[in-house]
């Protein structure tokens, strides 16, 4: 039989969705007449459902799978309907809106599975605790950030010149306009649509990523789950003004600062609100910021503790979730360090590393630990904690502004000792160099949280190979529906 080679750009049609395999890789079998490619391994790209039947291009060939991406669907999945508080059929931020949420709660629950095959082939019998649901499924968010922009597609027929909502998925330069996010709450999106209505009536241009110039920006909205306070800031590109004298930038900053001031009459939670003026190349909402009304910061509850929130703070977004999480830390604790060789918990050291949200760190200074050593590189999260150690009395925390790798081999060359380790580094990776520092600790126990089953897996295994440490449990936790986000929290035993 003469080969069929399957080249770049190739479509292949008809293809079903089998299972999301690991972060945004998608699973199939290409079914073909040909027994050289038949079966041949698809990895897909973009978003998909599971059992959907779609047409697939060809991005790159190797010898054990086809890396592909979608280009349209032929057949829509049957576990696919309409979200009944989603006007939109699709968001760039929440792919998986229109997927049952028992649906949603199985694929993530396959997804670390299918992420820890790897270290299964270390250790036997790993046991994967079920999935947590969040509590609850839609408005869960305390913040959203919206971007100002265009959204020009000859080809669509689209022409959009003043839009606030989400860039489309893989088409940054767009886009795509909203009155309603499914993610936060019916106050929030009239916020949200209050200021949209209103900054189009001032004629000045959303900001062009591509160009770096133009003026509106971003907007963002913070509100609190237990206390109830929002936060408002608005950011814009001030060398807009520079570049057209002939405007008022007074007149125009000073409508902007009265319509979002007189927000607090209609909207009594609103406690804080600032502009942001942003020159910054990036697509980051903080630049240089003034506070226009109100409070620096707002405050939330969680677990008996008080927490100040800056512009600049880092916290869980879900906080209904937040609470049960960090007890779902402490759960995992309490049987193993209730007392190690007579030593109880009050009298024990805790290294916490990665942690920039600082509730769990703060939770075991108050209630356990004896020292609490909290490392983080962020100078501004490395702020926001002190002010909130002060705000609850915790004295016993020492604050390590520093990089992990770096901090863990001046500890460790002093002979330092630690009881407990906590992780929880970024999504993209723990640093190389801090692994083999860990493992010099040999505490009784690691507690490592990951928002990342790809490079969680790729730590574990290292540690695994590399010491005496045995995964006791696995806990997958979904922080945020409707999302391919998803936390996993991992108990290492000696």
């Amino acid at each position: 039989m003469q080969q069929i080679w399957i080249k770049k750009w190739d479509i292949l049609e008809n293809i079903k969705v089998e299972k999301l395999i690991f972060w945004w890789k998608w699973y199939a079998r290409l079914s073909h007449s040909n027994p050289d490619v038949d079966w041949r391994v698809i990895f897909i790209t973009w978003w998909a459902i599971p059992w959907a039947i779609v047409n697939l291009k060809v991005l790159k060939k190797k010898n054990s799978f086809i890396e592909t991406q979608i280009i349209d669907t032929v057949t829509k999945s049957p576990i696919e309907q309409t979200h009944p508080n989603n006007p939109y059929w699709e968001c760039g931020w929440c792919k998986r809106v229109n997927i049952p949420y028992k649906e949603q709660l199985k694929i993530k629950q396959n997804q670390v599975k299918e992420a820890f095959n790897i270290v299964s082939k270390l250790q036997d019998n790993i046991d994967f605790l079920d999935i947590g649901p969040s509590p609850i499924i839609d408005w869960y968010r305390n913040k959203v950030e919206f971007s100002y922009g265009k959204f020009i597609s000859h080809k669509l027929w689209i022409e959009e010149h003043f839009n606030l909502g989400f860039h489309k998925q893989w088409e940054f330069s767009k886009v795509q306009d909203y009155d309603w996010c499914v993610l936060i709450d019916e106050i929030q999106n009239e916020i949200y649509r209050e200021i949209k209505k209103y900054t189009k009536t001032l004629w000045l241009p959303v900001y062009d990523q591509m160009k770096n110039e133009w003026f509106f920006r971003h907007l963002l909205i913070r509100r609190t789950y237990f206390t109830d306070e929002i936060m408002l800031l608005l950011s814009f590109n001030p060398e807009y003004f520079e570049k057209n004298s002939k405007l008022n930038k007074d007149e125009k900053l000073n409508l902007i600062k009265d319509f979002l001031t007189n927000l607090t009459k209609k909207y009594s939670q609103i406690k804080s609100i600032y502009l942001s003026h942003n020159p910054n190349k990036s697509d980051t909402c903080i630049w240089d910021l003034e506070l226009i009304y109100g409070e620096k910061t707002i405050k939330e509850k969680l677990l008996d503790l008080t927490f100040h929130i800056s512009p600049t703070s880092f916290f869980q977004t879900n906080s209904s979730w937040a609470e049960k999480l960090y007890s779902l830390v402490l759960d995992f604790t309490n049987h193993h360090l209730t007392s190690t060789k007579g030593k109880w918990i009050e009298q024990m050291t805790i290294l916490d590393l990665y942690w920039w949200t600082w509730t769990i760190w703060m939770i075991f200074a108050k209630h356990w630990a004896k020292e609490v050593h909290s490392v983080e590189l962020v100078t501004s999260a490395s702020r926001d904690w002190e002010v909130n150690a002060k705000l609850n009395w915790l004295a016993n925390i020492k604050f390590e502004n520093k990089k992990v790798e770096d901090f863990l081999v001046e500890y460790t060359s002093k002979w330092n000792k630690a009881d407990l380790l906590i992780i929880d580094p970024p999504r993209a990776w723990m640093h190389p160099w801090a692994l083999p520092e860990i493992l010099k600790f040999w505490t009784k126990q690691i507690i490592y949280v990951s928002c990342n089953p790809a490079t969680l897996v790729r730590d574990l295994e290292y540690i695994l190979k590399n010491s005496t440490y045995k995964i006791e449990k696995v806990k997958p936790v979904d922080m945020f529906p409707h999302t391919h986000h998803i936390e996993t929290i991992v108990s290492l035993v000696k």
